[in-house]
């Protein structure tokens, strides 16, 4: 596992905000990472993850904003660059991604080709 200082992905204070708060859950464990990669399947070819787990000899960590994060190295490839947002309206609630080298996205959001 490798710590890394150029930070693939960023976070929109609004997801900061959440993240932080789900990490002040009781029964939180706090030996686990912010997990951000990607996973083969959904509407368009790739899905987006995001949750807590613990690190594996694949991942790089960095931080962002305090919150410790853990990446797949391959992964980077497709996230570099994406944006992280916290929709917390009645329409749309959730986390939303903004992939700029996705090629193609789908309907759900969560879901993108390259």
């Amino acid at each position: 596992m490798e710590t890394i200082t150029d930070i693939p992905v960023q976070l929109t204070p609004g997801a900061i905000a959440e993240i932080k708060r789900l990490m002040q859950e009781p029964g939180f464990d706090n030996s686990q990472r912010l997990r951000i990669g990607v996973k083969g399947g959904g509407c368009s070819g790739m899905t987006y993850i995001l949750g807590f787990e613990t690190p594996t000899e694949e991942d790089q960590q960095f931080s962002i904003e305090g919150i410790p994060c853990i990446m797949n190295k391959s992964h980077e490839l497709y996230l570099y660059g994406m944006q992280v947002d916290w929709q917390g309206g009645l329409n749309s609630r959730g986390f939303t991604f903004s992939n700029p080298n996705a090629s193609k996205t789908c309907g759900c959001g969560t879901s993108f080709a390259v």
